[in-house]
């Protein structure tokens, strides 16, 4: 089903690509983004969506000193996140507090709680447990994955364990909300799971040009990948070698794939098509049977679109789910537009 756009839209000032549910503001429908100016004072914007949800407000506006590749809100608290920046020659990575009384201060700043120092390579994402309250970081680099110790009260992060990937790069990944030990890291032509308890990898799945990964939260082993050429892929984990479904993705590169956190096999994702799609595809269960047709066909090819989000006017690289509100999702397209969209028209029966 195609369609425009009857979101609600707001304006940043710059350039951006990131924007992040703040998971842990459980009173608002709040979503966190910064920009990506090069010559510019960059920024982090702070938005809440009204009570009435009609508008975006701007809660907090805040500068950041370096153009923001990655951010992420603390999965614990609403005033803590991380960016991963660069300053045109290199790259580095920072954890923040909002000061508490932002609301009433003239100019506030924030307050950098320690930097990720030891990173030997171009750092490309910082990543958070998802699922509750956990003292450790994941960095990703091009040649390094990173365990992190956390201690906010002592405002310091400590390399716990590293270990380089090799010869591949390495571009983003995803932490298993199932299984605090695990994760899925994005190479040149592959993506790589690893076990923090060793540092060594357990897996892979050998397929080139991923852009994205995401966990489904609602059922264990499940994987989404954005693809280049390929559009979407679901894959169950412990048998890496074949997807068990297929959407056909974008016009251009899939760029981002997110899982609902509610509602089992709505999938959203956006492209350099400036397009965001809505899907409905679930993952057989344990206790279905694959049947003839689809050992026949390696994958299962489905095109369960049910609505095309077409009103932008270029790449959108930014894309999230809200989990106080489901069925609200906020994309970033490259031009600093913010839209938040309700899907609750589509939302599969419980």
């Amino acid at each position: 089903m195609q369609g425009g756009s009857s979101g609600i839209g707001y304006g940043l000032k710059y350039q951006a690509r990131c924007i992040s549910d703040v998971k842990a503001d459980t009173d608002h429908t709040s979503f966190i983004t910064g920009t990506l100016s090069l010559r510019e004072e960059n920024e982090v914007h702070l938005i809440r969506l009204s009570s009435d949800g009609t508008e975006l407000v701007c809660e907090g506006l805040f500068s950041h000193p370096n153009e923001i590749w990655d951010i992420s809100s603390c999965p614990f608290d609403q005033r803590i996140f991380s960016t991963v920046y660069s300053t045109g020659e290199s790259y580095g990575a920072s954890i923040w507090q909002i000061p508490e009384l932002y609301g009433e201060l003239n100019s506030p700043h924030l307050e950098r709680i320690t930097t990720l120092d030891g990173e030997v390579g171009k750092i490309k994402s910082i990543i958070w447990w998802p699922s509750g309250r956990h003292d450790k970081l994941i960095s990703i680099d091009e040649q390094n994955i990173s365990l992190w110790s956390l201690d906010l009260s002592k405002k310091t992060a400590q390399v716990q364990s590293q270990e380089s990937a090799g010869l591949v790069a390495q571009s983003g990944g995803a932490w298993d909300p199932h299984d605090m030990n695990a994760v899925a890291v994005t190479c040149e032509s592959s993506i790589q799971f690893w076990d923090l308890r060793t540092m060594k990898k357990t897996n892979s799945i050998e397929h080139a040009h991923v852009r994205n990964v995401d966990y489904n939260p609602k059922k264990t082993h499940i994987l989404m990948t954005a693809e280049d050429e390929s559009g979407i892929r679901m894959w169950d984990v412990r048998k890496p070698k074949v997807p068990i479904l297929e959407l056909p993705g974008h016009t251009h590169w899939t760029w981002t794939v997110r899982c609902n956190p509610e509602y089992d096999g709505l999938i959203l994702s956006s492209g350099t098509d400036s397009t965001v799609n809505l899907w409905l595809a679930s993952a057989p269960s344990n206790n279905e049977s694959i049947t003839e047709s689809f050992v026949e066909s390696p994958s299962k090819r489905i095109d369960p679109l049910l609505q095309s989000y077409s009103d932008y006017e270029d790449s959108i690289y930014g894309l999230t789910w809200s989990s106080r509100e489901p069925w609200i999702f906020a994309s970033l397209s490259y031009d600093g537009r913010v839209v938040v969209e309700s899907v609750k028209p589509f939302l599969p029966r419980k």
